[in-house]
Parts: C-alpha cells; structure tokens; sequence
C-alpha cells in the first residue's frame, strides 16, 4: 500500500515538473518572439533613417529637419535597444530556470523508472517463490501418497 502512494506521489510530481517545464519552454519561446520583434523594429527604424537621410538631401528644408528627426529616433532607438537588453535578461533568466526544471524532471522520470523497475523485480520473486512454493507441495505430497 505504502509502495502505491509512493507511485503516485512521483507521478504527481512528474506532472507538476512536466506542467512547469512545458510553461517555462511556452515564456521562452514568448520572449524569443518579443525579442525578434524589437530586432525587427529597430532595423526598420534604421531603414527608415536611411530613407530620410536619402530624402532629406533632396531639398533645403529637408536638411533643416533631418538633425531634429534624428534626435527623435535616437530616443526611439535606445529604447528599443533597452528593450532589447532586458529582453535578454529575462531570455536568460527563463533559460537557466527552464534547465533547471528540465534537468529536475528528468531525475524524477529516473527515479520513477528505477521505482518501477524494483517493483517489477519485486514481484516477478515473488511469483518464483509462489512457483516454487506449489513445486515443494506437489513434491510433498507425491511423497506423502507413495508412503501411504
């Protein structure tokens, strides 16, 4: 009964380890995605000063606004570029948790597979003693018959 409970406690915690690791991959995976946005959107920034410095050339006016359109998407850039470090951060706090988690899950599964494999020992000697146990009866009682 003990060895039951045992079982189903791992199991509990297997799945609870499997729930965080799978949430952990899905928060990765989100930041990644965040990530390559912010990436996306900073080089289409860099694009669009391309765009407006080629513009700007153009004409008189354009050459007067040009520095104060730069000072605009300089802010614009650095806080994607912070965006992007913190991002990063968080990328890499997830990673070491999802290793973690992962790693945690996988010594579970080990011990559950080592709990299952005693079990199964456990029962196939029992089932060779109950064999041996029948072979001893029979034996006796084949004696016992011949000495009546």
């Amino acid at each position: 009964m003990k060895e039951k409970a045992k079982v189903k406690r791992t199991e509990a915690l297997i799945k609870s380890r499997r729930f965080r690791v799978d949430d952990l991959r899905r928060r990765l995976a989100t930041v990644e995605a965040m990530r390559e946005d912010a990436d996306r959107k900073l080089a289409d920034l860099e694009e669009s000063v391309a765009r407006e410095r080629q513009r700007a050339n153009d004409t008189d006016i354009g050459r007067l606004a040009f520095p104060s359109f730069l000072r605009s998407i300089d802010s614009r850039r650095e806080n994607l570029r912070a965006t992007l470090r913190e991002l990063e951060r968080e990328g890499e706090s997830v990673s070491l948790a999802l290793d973690n988690a992962a790693q945690e899950l996988r010594s579970l599964e080990l011990v559950s597979e080592q709990q299952s494999r005693r079990e199964d020992e456990l029962e196939m000697r029992r089932q060779e003693a109950r064999v041996q146990e029948l072979a001893i009866v029979r034996h006796l009682r084949k004696h016992a018959l011949r000495s009546a």
